[in-house]
């Protein structure tokens, strides 16, 4: 979240950045629940003063008259004084719930935009495939090859759940154990979280309070399913004072992912977007004067998984209107395919500057001596996995039906250099 001095003398450049956004949130309503706490504040360091200069008066004065008078005073104020102090904290909760409404301050690089039209794209790599004959999209190559099962994921589970079988469960396992090789090469060291979080864990991150509805809580529990790695590994360090020589921390985090998608299903076929899904995580620590770094460090570290496969992608840097809540610069990174000629998504990677570390109360010391101070955090994914895998689907394809294993990914596949045909 924004710091509250930060919101109070810069309600303009907030004012405008909610604009950019295309966030509504309740800016006037925090102001003057601030102003309304700060004044209060003022009244009760008053009355406070007065009463300790009343109650040395007491004990100076001899009319008893006088005397009485005095303590009748200081019973009224401590009286006030137990009305003001829930004042406060009723004005204080105020605009702290309102605060976590406020979403993130955008780099001053990122491109003003309404939407994803606006997104610019910076880089691209490899040669997009030109296949000699008309090319399927996933569900169907899938489906024929035995290796995706999206009706029978809809009988156990509902519509946004799919089951993979033979070489399809093979690849989603491969895929993992292939990222998180490359990325242990890279420094990430590997983190098996919980797959259900607090709702301290999710205020931490910024999925709460804004985005409860795309959760899937427990009833009867403070728990919810994680949404993704990086909420239970950014948490990790919640409320804890680093010291500047352990930074930066780089993890990285294989898990399943539960997201509601409430609405978003539209035009999106097969296991594109859906309610269940692995990705690989990484998180990244480090300094204030060192993110910017960190997020070009990590944007590559995710893209090399894509080079050693050989798909061709390209990197965007999104504009206002497309980035997340929490983010101060997000890198999508986007894998084309020759199936309906399309571009798919299977990374954001983010600076969330110290929005993030501000709600979970992480910080570091630059020395012993020295105040702590808010990190940076930084995330993305390395990569989404069952959008890796329908980009592997599509750009490996051959014409007959079957599907080329990349050959970075043989060895974790036993050696399978296709997936055939059933006989």
């Amino acid at each position: 979240m924004l710091d509250i001095k930060f919101i109070r003398e810069n309600a303009e450049a907030v004012r405008k950045m909610l604009a950019d956004r295309r966030v509504e949130a309740d800016l006037d309503g925090f102001l003057d629940a601030d102003r309304r706490f700060r004044l209060v504040v003022d009244e009760v360091n008053s009355l406070k003063h007065e009463k300790n200069v009343v109650s040395k008066e007491i004990a100076a004065v001899k009319d008893p008259a006088l005397r009485k008078e005095n303590i009748t005073r200081m019973q009224q104020m401590g009286q006030r004084l137990k009305e003001l102090d829930t004042e406060s904290n009723d004005l204080d909760q105020r605009r702290n719930e309102l605060r976590l409404t406020i979403p993130n301050m955008p780099l001053p690089d990122v491109p003003v935009g309404p939407d994803a039209s606006a997104n610019a794209t910076l880089s691209s790599w490899g040669v997009q495939r030109m296949l000699d004959f008309e090319p399927e999209q996933h569900t169907r190559l899938g489906s024929r090859l035995g290796i995706l099962d999206m009706e029978r994921g809809a009988k156990v589970s509902g519509s946004g759940f799919y089951v993979l079988k033979g070489a399809g469960a093979r690849m989603e396992l491969a895929l993992a154990r292939f990222m998180m090789d490359i990325h242990r090469e890279q420094g990430y060291t590997e983190i098996w979280p919980p797959a259900l979080c607090n709702s301290a864990s999710m205020t931490g991150t910024g999925q709460l309070p804004k985005f409860e509805d795309d959760m899937y809580r427990l009833t009867g529990d403070d728990l919810y399913l994680v949404p993704t790695a990086e909420v239970p590994v950014t948490n990790l360090h919640r409320d804890e004072i680093l010291e500047i020589n352990e930074l930066p921390i780089r993890y990285q985090a294989f898990s399943p992912c539960f997201r509601r998608e409430a609405g978003r299903h539209a035009g999106e076929e097969g296991i594109i977007r859906v309610h269940q899904f692995s990705k690989v995580e990484l998180v990244t620590f480090t300094t204030p004067e060192g993110s910017e770094k960190e997020l070009e460090l990590l944007t590559d570290n995710a893209m090399e998984v894509l080079r050693r496969l050989e798909l061709p992608h390209r990197k965007l840097l999104l504009c206002t209107g497309d980035m997340t809540f929490s983010s101060a610069k997000t890198y999508d990174i986007e894998v084309h395919s020759p199936a309906g000629d399309r571009w798919l998504e299977v990374s954001s990677c983010s600076n969330f500057s110290d929005f993030q570390a501000r709600r979970a109360m992480i910080k570091f010391r630059r020395q012993p001596h020295l105040p702590s101070e808010f990190l940076h955090t930084l995330n993305g994914s390395g990569l989404a996995i069952g959008r890796t895998m329908v980009a592997i689907i599509e750009n490996y394809q051959r014409e007959d039906g079957s599907v080329e294993i990349p050959p970075a990914l043989r060895p974790y596949m036993g050696g399978m250099e296709e997936v055939p045909i059933p006989t």
